[in-house]
């Protein structure tokens, strides 16, 4: 008996997703929490796991986009000998015996969809069918951009188009789009045949499934080094991949790409060249453009700032560093740091964890510390969530585990909202001083720094240290100046003490 997989509920408001990627073919045999295929909603990637061993079926292609609990694939028995291939004899076949597409005479008129509460319109940004093509169900239209993300519009039923507003247009929820003269007997036969499996053009009944399959452990360290299971000769039982494949597993670095046209977005920079482009701004960018501004209109933002001898942090990382690393698997950092002694004032200074909620303010017990990490789709704030009761090697392993996460486009809703206080380091990049923008609905946020070597004056003698400025913006409504400054100067005091940390004091 085959067993349904549906698309898991994956958070509150989000009511659909699109299948990003297949992992997994139609007739491979699958283990248990197998990944099959990734999952991509308005806010965050998922990922879906095989929940039996068996034989999949895939029901919904790579591309469409389907509402939660709608049927995305099937894992039925093993599949053994030649019988497997037959059913994908009959899927590849079948196209041919399909009837001439007849017209039902419906018309179907498309709307742009609810897709968020605070959203009101949205940008018709690219049409990815013409006016009197004929598509098929679920097939994507077009591309709609609202100030928050871009969504897919997919076809409600299978006939002509009818084209009805234009690429560029800004329409209001519920508005026409487009019409769709509804026809009987639209097949696709590229996806018909792309859904058969490999096996079928092998020839080959004794195929060995194991060979080339890592096993959950081995596929979280190559998915971590950016391998898959193609990139590692398994030495286990059949060629399964083990943990200790993974774990000396090299990747082969590809060859260099041929030099690109650059896109016509892009600004091409040459001498004499005295032209000036424009390109609009994106929904998302306005977001960001709009909460940004909002920020500094809304809230009473100060910024308080300190310098930290970082002389001492760096003697213990030198001196313990290796161990460290042989002990918990993961580096020590400024992060770890600089997160506990955070976490120590936050305490002492409950009104830099607080936040104004209407004509209330809401102190917190507890400590979600927001980490600023730099992703391909741009700057995203995963959570550290209880970072108080955490120990240095315990946050250095959440620090990267998310950082991981959002170097690969898979952080979830969850994992990037609800904290109280945020953690931005500019001096990764080189900076050296800045004024960081309040994380809103938070009161504030700590911005570090690029680490020079400055002469100070110590003692009535000139010593060269290397230092660090520290920057507080913080929400001047519920936090006071004695309470930003005094907060700054405990973060500095246990910094430059580090022995305060481990002790508390």
């Amino acid at each position: 008996m085959s067993l349904e997989v549906k698309v898991p509920t994956v958070g509150e408001s989000i009511t659909e997703v699109t299948i990003a990627k297949w992992h997994k073919k139609t007739g491979d045999t699958v283990a248990l929490n197998d990944l099959l295929c990734e999952l991509e909603s308005d806010k965050a990637t998922f990922e879906l796991n095989a929940e039996a061993p068996g034989v999949l079926e895939i029901i919904a292609k790579e591309g469409d986009t389907i509402a939660i609990g709608t049927l995305i694939c099937k894992i039925g028995g093993s599949a053994t000998g030649s019988g497997a291939a037959k059913p994908v004899a009959a899927a590849v076949d079948a196209p041919q015996s399909v009837s001439a597409p007849s017209a039902t005479g419906k018309v179907l008129e498309m709307k742009v969809p609810t897709v968020g509460e605070s959203i009101t319109e949205v940008t018709l940004a690219n049409w990815l069918k013409k006016d009197g093509d004929i598509i098929k169900l679920n097939d994507v239209l077009c591309e709609l951009e609202s100030d928050k993300a871009t969504f897919e519009l997919n076809a409600e039923a299978s006939g002509v188009l009818r084209t009805v507003a234009k690429q560029g247009d800004v329409l209001p929820i519920g508005a026409l789009i487009c019409k769709i003269e509804a026809m009987e007997g639209v097949v696709s036969q590229q996806s018909s045949v792309a859904s058969a499996p490999a096996i079928a053009s092998s020839g080959k009944s004794d195929v060995n499934y194991a060979a080339g399959h890592a096993s959950p452990a081995a596929a979280k360290i190559l998915a971590e080094k950016g391998m898959n299971g193609s990139d590692v000769k398994g030495s286990g039982v059949d060629g399964r991949i083990t943990k200790e494949d993974a774990l000396g597993a090299q990747k082969t670095e590809a060859p260099a790409a041929k030099p690109t046209t650059p896109a016509p977005s892009a600004p091409v920079f040459a001498g004499g060249n005295r032209e000036s482009t424009s390109q609009k701004m994106s929904p998302l960018r306005k977001t960001v453009a709009r909460r940004l501004v909002a920020v500094k209109n809304e809230t009473a933002m100060l910024t308080t700032f300190n310098e930290v001898d970082m002389k001492p942090i760096m003697d213990i990382r030198a001196k313990y560093k290796d161990s460290f690393k042989e002990k918990h698997g993961v580096g020590l950092g400024f992060m770890s740091f600089f997160t506990k002694a955070c976490t120590i004032a936050l305490k002492e200074f409950p009104a830099v964890n607080a936040q104004i909620n209407g004509d209330e303010i809401i102190y917190n017990s507890f400590c979600d510390v927001s980490i600023a990490v730099s992703a391909p789709k741009g700057l995203v704030v995963p959570v550290i969530r209880n970072a108080e009761l955490m120990s240095f090697d315990q946050i250095e392993k959440e620090v990267v585990r998310l950082a991981l996460k959002a170097r690969d486009n898979k952080l979830t809703v969850d994992e990037m909202t609800g904290g109280t206080f945020t953690i931005t380091n500019g001096g990764i990049f080189g900076s050296m001083l800045s004024t960081p923008i309040i994380n809103a609905p938070q009161s504030a946020i700590l911005g570090m720094h690029n680490i020079v070597e400055r002469p100070m004056a110590v003692n009535g003698q000139v010593v060269i240290k290397p230092i660090m400025y520290v920057a507080l913006s913080y929400d001047h409504r519920i936090i006071d100046g004695r309470e930003s400054v005094g907060f700054l100067v405990r973060v500095k005091q246990l910094l430059e003490d580090p022995t305060r940390l481990i002790l508390g004091v």
